[in-house]
């Protein structure tokens, strides 16, 4: 089964990432919309615990974090490739640069109170509230940027992006690849949901301009149609987890760094933002992800998929 269900919100800046992703591949993928602050009862009762945004579903098999969602999309489509032989390195780099640093940069300068007003300037006053609440919650133990130390990094950032876009089509050459999609996100956040905010941009033409050419690089089918939340859990309830080793993740040597054979309970917890745990039995700990089996009364039997970096690996209290 490879029928590709996109959990996610229309201005989540990550889901644009992949949604942009998939337009490149030209993969066609269903749609759910998933609430943006918890609670997500029906993505939890699929991984477990993990609840950002964007999650990938493949029957019974989740993939969180985009970092490893690309990765599942390039084994379903390899061409046009997201990590070319000759960038794979330099490209994972500046990726893992531009979806933390590059994006907190960009999220505190647009959520300062002029952006996150023009954001939900249409919601009632207790939306933003809960926004707010949700996301100091989920990143209580980071420290963030203020909006003035915020504004000089993300003005910085944007102008060495410009540099590279003046010499190349894209970040890395004529075509574009995983970094420019990572790049992307943070700035399309700016320029299309803070509006008023937008003009850090304009000292950078340069980078609306690359902005505008990936963008015509990746119209794809886009969503076949949306699915009910519920009826995605039914979808996994209804099929069986991919064997560790004949998923979508192509590497499946065990790597032990943690002294923690497979088949132990363990948990999977983000380092940073979002830190709920996901418990289930280590399935897989290869040198790129990790895999747990978990039981869920309403999913069944679910593999969760996380990769490595950026997520903490430990055993079950009691295990």
């Amino acid at each position: 089964m490879t029928e590709l269900i996109l959990h996610h919100y229309p201005m989540s800046p990550f889901a644009e990432k992949i949604r942009l992703a998939l337009g490149f591949k030209r993969l066609a993928w269903r749609s759910v919309t998933i609430p943006a602050v918890m609670p997500k009862p029906d993505l939890v009762a699929m991984t477990g615990g993990y609840r950002r945004t964007p999650v990938l579903q493949v029957g019974a098999d989740i993939y969180c974090d985009t970092a490893l969602i690309c990765d599942v999309l390039e084994h379903v489509q390899p061409e046009p490739m997201l990590y070319p032989p000759a960038l794979r390195g330099v490209a994972r780099v500046f990726a893992q640069w531009a979806d933390s640093t590059l994006f907190w940069a960009s999220m505190a300068y647009s959520l300062q109170p002029r952006g996150a007003a023009h954001l939900f300037a249409k919601a009632p006053p207790e939306v933003a509230k809960a926004f707010g609440e949700d996301r100091k919650a989920m990143s209580s133990n980071m420290v963030r940027l203020r909006p003035g130390d915020a504004t000089s990094a993300y003005r910085s950032y944007l102008r060495r992006i410009a540099h590279m876009v003046e010499e190349h089509e894209f970040l890395f050459g004529a075509q574009p690849c995983v970094a420019d999609f990572a790049a992307y996100h943070p700035l399309w956040f700016t320029r299309t949901q803070v509006s008023p905010l937008a003009d850090i941009l304009n000292a950078t033409p340069a980078v609306a301009e690359w902005m505008d050419r990936l963008e015509g690089m990746a119209i794809g089918p886009g969503a076949l149609d949306s699915l009910e939340a519920a009826d995605a859990v039914r979808v996994a309830a209804d099929a069986q987890p991919m064997p560790p080793g004949s998923n979508l993740l192509v590497d499946s040597a065990f790597q032990d760094d943690h002294g923690i054979p497979l088949g132990t309970q363990v948990t999977v917890t983000a380092e940073s933002f979002g830190a709920e745990a996901t418990q289930g039995l280590l399935m897989a700990a290869t040198r790129t992800h990790y895999s747990l089996r978990r039981e869920d009364p309403r999913a069944g039997t679910v593999h969760v998929h996380f990769p490595r970096i950026g997520y903490v690996l430990r055993k079950a209290e009691g295990a």
